[in-house]
């Protein structure tokens, strides 16, 4: 079985290629230089590849080098024009960190490659994808709509498409059903669970030490999904463990009690 993913160095995409190792697939991952502020989840990328390889899981890895193409647009992740906004994930300032097109320019690029690998290895592959249900409210680009959509666009345009599935397990769930099925192919895996988050990059705006903010909405919304399921997360948080939480927690009455 052969998958094809996008590894952000995020927690979804590592959650992701953990399940698909667990489940079997021989897996090559494509991560994406687009600019972004917080490029330090490509390093974070890069660690986890690494810290698989040397536990016996050889995983293929593509940069791709989107800069000049991405850099330009209006984004709080892309231009110094804007600040990264900082509170709850599902506040309307949050959209500030919409990056246009993005997940389609992604999927474009993926569909190519799942393409050329199909017809050099003759062999079915999955495009699997992290997307899910949270993120439905900011970013329009992550509905299960716009997948079934964008596959049948890109199935069209391509010989050799019936060989190519999108697979997106994740798009009707939550960060929190997410990391519990992290722990469970993780656990299959026999692999550290703490290690493997440890190499991810959730905020949108860390500080030069590549240590999490814990204020950006994606911050929030990791912390709160750690917290759901009893655990602490590994990650290093600027001011710590505790005032992250305290301070994600303060974030969610609030917009539970704004009107």
């Amino acid at each position: 079985m052969r998958a094809l993913i996008s590894l952000s160095g995020g927690m979804d995409s590592t959650a992701l290629l953990m399940r698909m190792l667990a489940d079997g697939y021989e897996v090559t991952c494509l991560t994406y230089d687009y600019g972004q502020k917080h490029s330090i989840e490509i390093d974070r990328a890069k660690e986890n590849i690494e810290y698989l390889r040397n536990n016996g899981y050889y995983v293929g890895h593509i940069i791709i080098d989107l800069k000049s193409a991405m850099a330009s647009l209006y984004s709080a992740l892309t231009s110094d024009e804007i600040a990264v906004p900082e509170g709850h994930y599902e506040s309307e300032q949050m959209k500030k960190t919409v990056v246009p097109n993005r997940n389609a320019v992604f999927s474009s690029i993926m569909y190519g490659h799942a393409i050329s690998i199909s017809e050099k290895e003759q062999i079915d592959v999955t495009i699997a994808l992290g997307v899910h249900s949270g993120d439905h409210a900011i970013y329009p680009d992550c509905r299960p709509e716009f997948y079934e959509s964008l596959e049948k666009t890109l199935s069209m345009g391509n010989w050799g498409s019936e060989r190519i599935t999108f697979y997106l397990p994740y798009i009707e769930g939550t960060k929190s059903t997410i990391l519990k099925d992290a722990h469970d192919s993780i656990s299959a895996l026999e692999l550290d669970f703490d290690t493997v988050f440890t190499n991810t990059n959730t905020s949108y705006n860390p500080d030069e030490m590549g240590r999490s903010s814990g204020r950006s909405g994606a911050d929030v919304e990791r912390i709160l999904a750690f917290h759901s399921i009893g655990r602490r997360d590994p990650l290093q948080y600027i001011d710590g463990w505790d005032k992250a939480l305290a301070d994600a927690q303060f974030e969610k009455s609030q917009h539970e009690d704004s009107p």
